[in-house]
């Protein structure tokens, strides 16, 4: 079969479409796949059409229920239009990932998974709960800045702690998409325990939420907004593995602003064990029992005052670049609802990043520049020239204050 380049309409270009310019285009994208494998083009008939129209909304195989068409060569037909349709998006999903010529500019944050909006029956409520992460460790990247893995030790030498992240000999350090999963765990808990203050106001006389966390695989990939695919539950397996053995030590300095001084000296793990309760008969990762670590459960649990943790935008999951993971934690952080300024260098020290400087440098400059046509979520990021090195600007995109003097001294 000869390759075909479908271009295909995005679900919401072709919901804007009239019924005819729909059948029109159906019809035009068939031609093409039909004619790239040698046969010959039978127009489709109106049920077939009202079949692939449902299909291309919902990218649900049930929808062509092929099961009901008696013509074998249609059934085929529509199950190999369907096919191509699907792969061509997953081919857009895959540029995403992939370096970009010098002269067009890299997403940064990828196209959401099929069926996103949907919430599928088996996830419970805390799917819709706001997205929560830890504040203590949101202005410093406790992860690898790596899609894979990460070695060594990152330190943190900031004004009021010095903070050790280190990994597991075997597995090395967590990266920034397994800390995914560290906050899929501090949402359920948020969640778990707002609904014990509700039943608690009225009298129910409720039980404190567990330290175990009992997810199916499912409902951690649909949380975190990615594909139900097998590679998926292996890697959610072996991120797993790399965050129980990362482990944050905390040191606070004396002169500063403290942070948790609870957890002076200590060190504990990014989760607790975990242990997978059960498999599916294709040997993957089903019901996973995860311990809630003591520094996440007493900060969200009961806290000192409010509770450790701030709500961050539900396409923060989609940010595919892990430097770019961490300017948005950072921004949320810092710039709250307003705005923030770091030196790059600064920026540089909190990233963790084993990049030099003048790299590091230039990623950051990538980011800024891609952002002004894909922009991270809520924040947008401006470049300034500063005295020694430049400026990296954090605005919040709907409630910044106007812009401060030029002589405005930036976070070191």
């Amino acid at each position: 079969m000869a390759r075909v380049k479908l271009n295909l309409k995005t679900r919401d270009e072709f919901a804007a479409l009239s019924l005819h310019e729909k059948n029109s285009y159906l019809q035009d994208v068939a031609r093409r796949i039909t004619e790239a494998r040698g046969q010959e083009f039978i127009p489709l008939g109106k049920d077939a059409l009202s079949r692939l129209r449902r299909f291309y909304m919902r990218r649900s195989f049930a929808d062509l229920k092929q099961e009901e068409i008696a013509d074998e060569g249609l059934r085929r037909a529509l199950g190999g239009f369907a096919e191509a349709i699907r792969t061509g998006e997953v081919q857009k999903v895959l540029e995403h990932e992939l370096p970009a010529k010098p002269e067009q500019p890299r997403k940064i944050v990828r196209a959401a998974p099929e069926d996103d909006a949907q919430l599928m029956f088996w996830v419970p409520a805390v799917f819709d709960a706001p997205i929560k992460d830890d504040m203590n460790l949101m202005d410093i990247a406790p992860f690898a800045l790596s899609k894979t893995t990460g070695e060594g030790i990152i330190r943190y030498e900031l004004k009021d702690a010095i903070i050790t992240i280190e990994g597991g000999a075997d597995v090395g350090l967590a990266t920034a998409y397994d800390y995914d999963i560290v906050i899929n765990m501090i949402s359920h808990l948020a969640e778990a325990v707002r609904q014990f203050r509700i039943q608690d106001k009225k009298g129910l006389r409720p039980s404190l939420p567990l330290r175990v966390y009992r997810p199916a695989a499912s409902e951690i990939l649909k949380f975190c907004r990615r594909e139900l695919g097998g590679k998926q539950y292996l890697d959610l397996e072996r991120a797993l593995d790399r965050l129980q053995a990362t482990r944050v030590k905390i040191t606070n300095l004396t002169g500063g602003k403290r942070r948790e001084t609870k957890r002076e000296t200590q060190s504990f793990p990014l989760i607790g064990r975990y242990k997978v309760v059960s498999r599916t008969s294709q040997d993957r990762i089903d019901q996973i029992e995860i311990e809630i670590p003591e520094w996440v459960y007493e900060g969200i649990v009961k806290p000192e005052g409010k509770p450790s943790i701030l709500t961050l935008n539900a396409d923060y999951f989609l940010i595919n670049r892990p430097i770019a993971k961490f300017l948005y934690r950072l921004a949320r952080k810092a710039a709250g609802e307003t705005e923030a300024f770091y030196s790059l260098p600064e920026v540089h020290r909190r990233s963790g990043s084993k990049l030099p400087p003048h790299k590091f440098r230039q990623a950051v400059e990538e980011i800024v520049a891609d952002a002004k046509l894909d922009p991270l979520p809520d924040y947008d990021l401006i470049l300034e020239p500063g005295t020694r090195a430049p400026v990296l600007r954090m605005r919040h995109r709907k409630r910044a204050l106007p812009a401060p003097e030029p002589s405005a001294t930036p976070a070191s």
